[in-house]
């Protein structure tokens, strides 16, 4: 049932971008069979979480035909001049793995041994799609929705400090260090999160069956849902709105010849980010290019680095260290780039641990304690939308009353979800302490 309402989902969304002269996740993802991946490491990561259902020797095998047929195909376009100009010239191999294991597990394998590698396989399917899926949706954002709402979250943001403004004078001071940095671990959340799912995954093979919860589920759960978000509140971002869009980082980009991030140009009010803050005064709607994204609200990576920071709390200490690592990270980077107000975080992280806890609680049977809060997370995120929508001037001028109550409305989420799960968790058991006995003499 699940796999027919994915596979319903994803040719209403290719026939919606044909629609619109657009190609769709299908049609994307079967153009990497042959021509250079958008990413390869996603393919690569993909290919890593359907492993987790193979023996040791399996890996090594599959790992080494992925190499090879990736060594095939970088002879045969050099060979041939076809030189990358967009893309990675390697990723294919780890497509046609995953693709290989779908036939095995149809043709060779039978019973429970079937469902398990077919399961792996639409593990690591479900992550490449699910972006071919959310770059999609951002394309059709933008055909959509010709008018943004900008500056009423430019306006509302004014009772945060104008954080974006201020993180982004301090990662352009940085300089090529500083932003490309901050660029690799934000263009990486997706191979971030494939290694802490590796982790939780770590025991399928020798258990043959995979856990009831883990990151994979959370994760595609916000790629799906988020952009639905974007379509009832589409907002570009202040570089885009405010700024030069990716003129601002050509300079210090390592990446200077591949295609620039769009936006920017005369559709901005005005060349503003990040050295002087959005002018105050009553917000309208405004009209902006039909090609930018109008994918700010909420902030999907600040929501997909929370998912990243909560599951890595179980694991080692090295594990921990390096999600919490990714969440600031990623924090600064959504900011200091100019793609998302303070706004848009704080409906993230309210966003995520709603998610978080429904799929939880539907893994207990609807458990009271889960509904409650899911329910309660689901109106702080309301209101936060609708105040920034309706109330953004107010916001702007009562700052140190509205910005405390934003973060506090945060807080109690955070502090709610905290105390649900606590509560979930197995009691630790006790070993009792033998009593010291006298030495026998």
């Amino acid at each position: 049932m699940a796999a027919a309402t994915a596979l319903a989902f994803l040719v209403a969304l290719e026939i919606t971008a044909r629609h619109y002269g657009l190609p769709g996740p299908i049609t994307t993802q079967a153009r990497e069979v042959v021509f250079a991946p958008k990413s390869g490491f996603l393919l690569y990561a993909g290919m890593a979480l359907m492993m987790v259902v193979l023996t040791w020797r399996q890996r090594f095998i599959a790992f080494g035909a992925a190499v090879g047929i990736d060594l095939v195909f970088w002879v045969v376009r050099w060979a041939t001049g076809n030189e990358v100009t967009e893309g990675h010239p390697f990723g294919n191999g780890a497509l046609w793995v995953l693709i290989g294991c779908a036939v095995i597990a149809v043709t060779r394998r039978t019973g429970r041994e079937r469902t398990l590698l077919l399961k792996g396989v639409g593990l690591g399917l479900l992550l490449v799609t699910g972006r071919k899926t959310g770059d999609t949706w951002l394309l059709i954002t933008s055909k959509t929705r010709p008018m943004v709402l900008d500056q009423y979250v430019a306006t509302a943001d004014h009772a945060l400090g104008n954080p974006s403004w201020v993180v982004g004078r301090i990662v352009t001071a940085s300089g090529p260090v500083g932003f490309n940095v901050l660029e690799i671990v934000y263009g990486q959340l997706a191979v971030a999160a494939v290694v802490v799912a590796l982790y939780q995954l770590r025991h399928v093979a020798a258990e043959r069956r995979f856990p009831r919860h883990h990151l994979v589920r959370t994760f595609l759960v916000i790629g799906l849902v988020g952009p639905a978000i974007y379509m009832i509140f589409p907002v570009v971002g202040p570089v885009f709105a405010y700024g030069t869009g990716a003129e601002h980082w050509a300079s210090v980009s390592l990446w200077p010849e591949q295609p620039p991030l769009t936006g920017g140009g005369h559709w901005e009010v005005a060349d503003l980010w990040p050295r002087t803050p959005s002018p105050l005064g009553p917000p309208h709607h405004m009209a902006f290019d039909g090609f930018t994204p109008r994918n700010c609200m909420p902030s999907l990576h600040t929501a997909w680095a929370t998912a990243i920071f909560i599951h890595s709390r179980k694991g080692p200490r090295t594990l921990q260290f390096a999600g919490a690592f990714w969440l600031v990270a990623t924090l600064t980077a959504t900011l200091g780039f100019g793609y998302h107000y303070g706004a848009d975080l704080i409906a993230g992280v309210v966003f995520t641990l709603t998610i978080e806890t429904a799929l939880r609680t539907y893994d207990r049977g609807w458990d009271r304690s889960g509904i409650r809060l899911v329910a309660y997370g689901t109106t702080v995120f309301t209101a936060l939308l609708l105040s920034y929508r309706w109330l953004p001037e107010e916001m702007a001028g009562h700052p140190w009353v509205a910005g405390p109550l934003l973060l506090l409305a945060m807080a109690s989420v955070i502090y709610g979800y905290v105390q649900t799960v606590a509560r979930w968790e197995p009691a630790p058991v006790s070993t009792p302490q033998r009593e010291p006995q006298p030495e026998l003499i």
